[in-house]
């Protein structure tokens, strides 16, 4: 069994209760291919969790956008790991870059929150990138080996681990990665948790590619072989998401 592709739209911090209704019915009528090809995961804002969880199609699931490092207490504005399990939320997406940038989350403290995470039951999608600054040194294998090292070294057991490898100067932007870029990216980090982790994770582990993915570059980007599938912002609140789901049929064609 090869891996299986994984696509997940992160919502950010947008939407109202009319537009989580629209973004949720297009999901729920969209000709997608069944869950032993891909898996969909869809993560709203917090508050829309409950409502889209219970109207969403079964065979998709949601994810939190973030989670506090440990068990909750005074920890004012923060959601905890256990909270998100009690509501039946399986998967949470940590150290996505806007936080790494905008609120100085560490590559230690990402990897303190995975480990949590992961101890408490949910799944993870784990980011990792570099800036543009970063790129142009030539430092990208670098940044994303530290990265993924911090949690690494934190983690014994992978299999409830996606790792998600998003560009920074990709996101939002409208740029891409190439095709070539991300496949020589995804294939470095393969290769380091071959070397660092072990050739079991190394084989199983999904690296998707975050970083304005559509659905006119999504079946090239899909098709490279260590891209395992898509996170997916801004295109994951338009119809063409559907569009980006489809793109796993070029794995299994």
């Amino acid at each position: 069994m090869g891996r299986k592709f994984f696509v997940g739209g992160n919502w950010k911090c947008n939407g109202t209760i009319d537009q989580v209704d629209k973004i949720v019915k297009t999901l729920n009528e969209g000709q997608v291919p069944p869950p032993d090809v891909v898996e969909v995961v869809v993560s709203p804002p917090y508050v829309f969790l409950p409502v889209v969880k219970s109207q969403l199609r079964p065979e998709f699931q949601v994810a939190a956008q973030n989670c506090w490092v440990k068990k909750g207490g005074a920890f004012t504005g923060e959601v905890s790991a256990e909270m998100l399990v009690n509501l039946g939320v399986p998967w949470v997406i940590l150290g996505h870059s806007e936080r790494r940038a905008l609120l100085g989350e560490s590559n230690e403290f990402v990897g303190d929150k995975v480990a949590y995470a992961l101890s408490q039951g949910l799944k993870v999608i784990a980011c990792v990138g570099e800036t543009l600054e970063q790129r142009e040194a030539g430092s990208t294998v670098d940044v994303v080996a530290a990265q993924t090292k911090a949690i690494a070294e934190k983690i014994k057991d992978w299999s409830n681990v996606v790792v998600a490898y998003e560009p920074v100067w990709a996101i939002g932007t409208g740029k891409v990665a190439t095709p070539d870029q991300a496949q020589e990216v995804h294939a470095s980090l393969r290769d380091w948790l071959k070397v660092n982790v072990s050739p079991e994770v190394s084989e199983s582990t999904r690296i998707i590619y975050g970083g304005s993915v559509t659905a006119a570059n999504c079946k090239e980007l899909g098709a490279k072989p260590d891209v395992d599938g898509f996170l997916v912002g801004g295109a994951s609140l338009k119809p063409e998401f559907i569009d980006i789901i489809n793109a796993a049929a070029v794995k299994s064609a």
